[in-house]
């Protein structure tokens, strides 16, 4: 599945509020794909996130997406404003 199909899962599979261990226990098997074709389980990243309650699908969506490891990074450390941003050591005048 990919991560942005997550939050019509987390919202058809639970009730909210929910904790953790209810989402896992409904969708914690569901596997998740990275750009790099790499999977992980839904459970796998929310158990990062140090078990806590979830008020709405957008608050268990947020917390996955936030503890989604580099694998899911697109370009990392990529910036598309190129050499147009101050540097510390140059001198501009």
């Amino acid at each position: 599945m990919r991560i942005t199909e997550t939050r019509q899962l987390l919202t058809e599979s639970c009730e909210y509020p929910t904790d953790t261990a209810t989402v896992a226990d409904r969708v914690g098997d569901v596997e998740i794909e990275a750009p790099t074709g790499d999977t992980t389980t839904v459970e796998t990243v929310l158990a990062r996130s140090n078990g806590r309650t979830y008020e709405s699908a957008d608050d268990a969506y947020t917390a996955l997406m936030g503890n989604l490891d580099d694998s899911f990074i697109g370009l990392k450390y990529y910036d598309d404003r190129g050499d147009n941003q101050p540097h510390p050591h140059r001198n501009w005048h």
